[in-house]
């Protein structure tokens, strides 16, 4: 199969990044676009990821405690953007609150051999 528009599709890709730039990594609204719908799908964006990270990851929701929605909100500014996976995310946002000091760190796992020991 032949392209026969490859200008074109390089420019719909680029304009397609351009637009997941502004929905997920707070880049400038692409020419064209309304800024007050695109803030609120990237709001609503951020939402998503935030309650299924809290399901993912329940611990670090209850150490987040009521600044869960701005505690998430902060760590998902702090990217460029979201990890690929919703594990990553959750795990990052896990590590993101503990290096704020608002997780505690994880219990160590008991190596295999220490049970042998007296």
């Amino acid at each position: 199969m032949t392209d026969e528009h490859p200008e074109a599709r390089r420019r719909l890709a680029e304009a397609q990044g351009r637009v997941v730039a502004a929905l997920v990594a707070g880049a400038a609204v692409p020419e064209g676009f309304d800024p007050e719908r695109m803030r609120v799908q990237a709001l609503s964006l951020v939402a998503k990821r935030r309650s299924v990270v809290a399901r993912i990851r329940p611990d670090a929701a209850a150490a987040a405690g009521p600044d869960l929605v701005a505690e998430f909100a902060a760590y998902a500014r702090s990217r460029s953007a979201p990890p690929t996976g919703y594990r990553a995310d959750a795990d990052d946002f896990a590590a993101w609150l503990r290096e704020r000091g608002r997780m505690p760190d994880p219990p160590r796992k008991p190596r295999w051999w220490s049970r042998f020991l007296p």
